[in-house]
């Protein structure tokens, strides 16, 4: 059986995908911070959960070390938490405070995941990792600069990490792939209810990615890249 642990598995988009991936057959282990609404979300889905506070570092690399003990090596990882930033966080305009939750939260947790839980999966050479990122953290396009300081930042950061990390292992020739995505504005808690995609739509993308066929030889970049940014299941530039 497919191994998957999710963060923000609570609700939202994380609980969407962690649905689909059930649904597939998956044994599900989900993380996050509301014990509440994640006790729930564990019962709803029958899988295990683990209830983490992903702006403590410390504890956080304690907590993923003993999932790794205790149920082993994922095959997929889907980082699925994040916050936003005050709406008038500019950059001149956001404390230190303000700054370091969204960074601690939005990039260094994710930095954390890959080095403790995506290290075991690289040296076992398979497994798959899906980042939600955001288009806000694009570096063109319509959109990407202006207000949401940390947020925008945090999320290019998360970007330009799974770039990275997707070179330094083989860009997918060594049996790991790492992948980003861009939801698009859904109906989350974050999003709010106004948002034109749902959360399942805007899961879509993250549930494929964990679960499409990859093939280095085939013409068709949904089946060949990895190390990129997609919305809609399509490559987007950074």
């Amino acid at each position: 059986m497919t191994l998957t642990f999710i963060t923000g598995g609570s609700r939202g988009l994380g609980f969407e995908t962690a649905k689909a991936l059930k649904l597939a057959g998956h044994s599900i282990v989900l993380v996050a911070k509301d014990e509440e609404r994640l006790v729930e979300a564990a019962r709803t889905l029958q899988c295990e959960y683990r209830s983490l506070d992903l702006e403590n570092l410390e504890n956080t690399k304690k907590v993923f070390g003993e999932m790794l003990t205790t149920f082993g090596v994922p095959d997929v990882l889907v980082l699925a938490h994040g916050v936003m930033s005050e709406k008038v966080s500019k950059t001149i305009k956001t404390t230190n405070e303000e700054w370091r939750r969204v960074m601690s939260i939005n990039l260094d947790a994710v930095f954390c995941a890959l080095n403790i839980i995506a290290a075991p999966m690289v040296e076992a050479r398979k497994g798959r990792v899906v980042v939600f990122s955001a288009c806000l953290g694009r570096m063109s396009g319509p959109g990407n600069a202006g207000g949401l300081a940390p947020y925008r930042v945090s999320k290019a950061g998360v970007n330009a990490l799974v770039r990275n990390l997707a070179h330094e292992t083989g860009l997918g020739s060594r049996g790991f792939l790492v992948d980003a995505i861009c939801p698009n504005h859904s109906r989350t808690d974050m999003g709010g209810p106004n948002a034109p995609l749902s959360a399942e739509e805007g899961a879509q993308t993250a549930i494929w990615l964990a679960t499409r066929e990859f093939n280095l030889a085939s013409e068709d970049d949904q089946d060949r890249l990895t190390g990129v940014l997609w919305e809609e299941r399509k490559v987007v530039p950074w």
